[in-house]
């Protein structure tokens, strides 16, 4: 039906389709995300070639990346690195080198087994963000770490993407590229926050004597796009730049002025990502590489555990409460779904398979943890309060 049809025909109908799936979403416990992709999947061979949706998807992820950047100016990001960093590292080890690990001993090539690391190693944000304000656990102990491993996550997943466009871009990858990599990176990143310091230190000002909001609007999103531009032109991956963006932007007092501007525009595009995404996964041959999909469901279940558990203790927390988070962060999503678009064939599949049944687990785990983490360790021993009964 859909390929008889004008572009913008199909753009419009998909737009109403994800319209009906946010309501029913919003009516539900499924996360949107998970249905956005079955939508798409449902569309795969009819849509993955429409232009609208395709560009609308690549700016809705430039803008994530460039909100998610405005989050983090430099005294933040010291931080953060200062209080959650060994944890951090426990987390790329086991969620990210493990799974390398076993990818390779299944027969992937290192790239590959990378890039499905990178798949399963980042916490989905929003679905985890929303899962503790809608259950009412945002003031619970454990609530402050699972918010600085996402955090960590966050800032860990533009290089990954970085890394991973640069290996797929020629057929041998060398220390030397490497380092020239890793040389760029530090040249963008070291820009972005000059300029941050110095040409946007003032920015704020400016974008307050703009009486239009439409003006604001296409300043913002073309700052955005034009650094993310400007990380391809490098070879680097328009995620990183879009991040950068955004810290760059990070230095002005008034932040929420920023996010507030871009917030909507970012918000409509990104479901259209997430449909398009699901267009490009085409399941018609099967579940490919059935025993290892079951085997890293399992272990990056069981490597979040861990990371809670391990992370948790690091950071100061109880047993129970350090298995309580480990049990929370298990889901994966946008950002798995951001490294996934890299694959191709069978690879992209499998991925898109597993991120929508690693999101649904995660979701059923969060849901569960307090009451998993109470038939492991039992109730939790009210403190007796010291009361002194008044003498006559």
């Amino acid at each position: 039906m859909f390929s008889d049809l004008p572009v913008l025909l199909d753009a419009g109908l998909v737009l109403i389709g994800i319209f009906v799936l946010g309501f029913i979403a919003l009516k539900t416990i499924v996360p949107n995300i998970i249905l956005y992709i079955l939508f798409g999947v449902a569309l795969s061979g009819v849509l993955d070639h429409n232009v609208i949706l395709h560009f609308s998807s690549e700016v809705a992820i430039v803008l994530l990346f460039f909100l998610l950047g405005l989050e983090f100016n430099t005294e933040r990001l010291g931080d953060i690195a200062k209080k959650i960093w060994t944890t951090g590292i426990v987390d790329i080890i086991l969620s990210l080198g493990v799974t390398m690990i076993i990818s390779y001993a299944f027969g992937m090539d290192w790239i590959t087994s990378f890039l499905i690391g990178g798949i399963t190693y980042a916490t989905s944000s929003s679905i985890t963000a929303k899962l503790l304000d809608d259950k009412g656990r945002m003031a619970n102990t454990e609530t402050e770490f699972v918010l600085g491993i996402l955090i960590f996550e966050d800032l860990i997943a533009p290089i990954v993407v970085a890394i991973l466009i640069a290996l797929n871009a020629g057929s041998s990858f060398q220390g030397i590229d490497l380092m020239i990599l890793m040389g760029k990176i530090i040249i963008i990143a070291v820009v972005a926050i000059i300029l941050g310091k110095t040409v946007f230190k003032k920015f704020e000002d400016f974008l307050q004597k703009l009486d239009d909001d439409d003006l604001r609007i296409a300043l913002l999103v073309g700052i955005a796009v034009t650094y993310s531009g400007f990380a391809m032109f490098l070879g680097l991956s328009e995620v990183l730049g879009a991040f950068l963006a955004g810290v760059m932007l990070a230095e002005i007092k008034k932040v929420d002025l920023v996010g507030g501007m871009v917030n909507p525009v970012k918000n409509l595009l990104l479901t259209t990502f997430f449909v398009y995404f699901g267009t490009t996964i085409n399941i018609g041959a099967g579940v490919p590489f059935p025993v290892l999909l079951i085997v890293l469901v399992v272990w990056s279940v069981l490597a979040k555990v861990l990371v809670g558990i391990i992370g948790g203790k690091m950071y100061g927390l109880t047993k129970r409460v350090s298995f309580r988070a480990g049990l929370s962060i298990c889901a994966r999503g946008e950002f798995s779904v951001v490294i996934a678009s890299i694959a191709a064939g069978a690879i992209k599949v499998f991925a898109g398979i597993y991120i929508i049944l690693s999101a649904l687990i995660g979701m059923i785990l969060f849901n569960y943890a307090p009451k998993i983490t109470t038939l492991i360790y039992g109730k939790p021993v009210k403190k007796k309060k010291n009361l002194k009964v008044p003498t006559i």
